[in-house]
This record gives structure tokens, sequence and C-alpha cells, in this order.
């Protein structure tokens, strides 16, 4: 599984300490940027990237996204196909998103979480499964009927 990390300036100091947290884990990473601290960057161009990568390969790929609320990178996160991105502050939220939700995208609040809490709910998060349950997957295969008619009906 490669993961792909992207944040704008109210991130990046803490997407660089998961890259470092992810690869001693053993992590295939790719980060997406912004590969410098810019006060002036724009979070969807972070996202964006992030994004396509895993929504043209959602089975094999996951994404971390970083910036101050989390909010921002969630909502563009969520205008691909095949992408699942969940805004999440603790554990808890982060192991229901894999298993209800099959999230393949967690977006993190870097200005509300330390750097201790995140390392605990990316590990989660990637070691949580989707848990297959018929309801849940009920509910996926809606998301992609929605999808399906929005991005290829048109």
């Amino acid at each position: 599984m490669e993961i792909f990390l992207g944040a704008d300036h109210g991130g990046f100091r803490q997407k660089e300490i998961i890259k470092g947290y992810l690869k001693d884990l053993g992590y295939d990473v790719e980060d997406l940027g912004n590969l410098k601290e810019e006060p002036r960057d724009d979070y969807p161009d972070f996202a964006k990237k992030v994004a396509e990568k895993v929504s043209r390969n959602p089975a094999e790929s996951k994404g971390i996204l970083f910036c101050r609320s989390g909010a921002g990178m969630d909502m563009v996160a969520n205008k691909f196909p095949n992408v699942r991105s969940a805004l999440v502050f603790n554990e808890k939220l982060a192991i229901q998103s894999r298993e209800h939700e099959d999230a393949n995208v967690l977006s993190i609040p870097s200005d509300w979480l330390d750097d201790e809490a995140v390392k605990k709910i990316v590990k989660v998060w990637l070691e949580t499964p989707f848990s297959g349950e018929e309801r849940h997957a009920r509910r996926l295969q809606k998301i992609h009927a929605i999808e399906e008619e929005l991005f290829h009906d048109h």
C-alpha cells in the first residue's frame, strides 16, 4: 500500500513529523507537498494532488492530509470519485471511519491535535480494516452509485 501525504502551511510541520514516523513503521510514503513551509500556499492544491492519486487506485493507496482545521482538505478530497475522506480528531473516530466507511483519506486538523495524538490516530487508522459488514457494504455501494450518477452520466 502506498500512502500519499499532503499539507499546506498550517499542517506542514506535522506532515513532516508523520512522514518520518510512517517511514520508520515501514510504509511506502510519497509526499505530494507542500515540500517547504510556504505561508501563502493554498490547501486545495495539495488535497487535489493526494485525492487524484487515491482516486486512481483506491484499493491500494491511502492519503493523509494536514491543514489547520482539516475541514478544507476534507472538502476538496471528497470531490473526487472513489475517495472517502474522513476528518478525524480522535482514535475512536479513526477506527470507525475505517470499519464503517472504509475511509481511504484521513484529514487531520493540525491546530487541534498534538503530534503524539496524530501518531496514534494515523497508526490505528492504517491498521484498522473495513469491517465488510453487510450494512456498511450496502452503504458504500450507495455512495458508489451516487458517484456513477454524478461523474459518469454527464
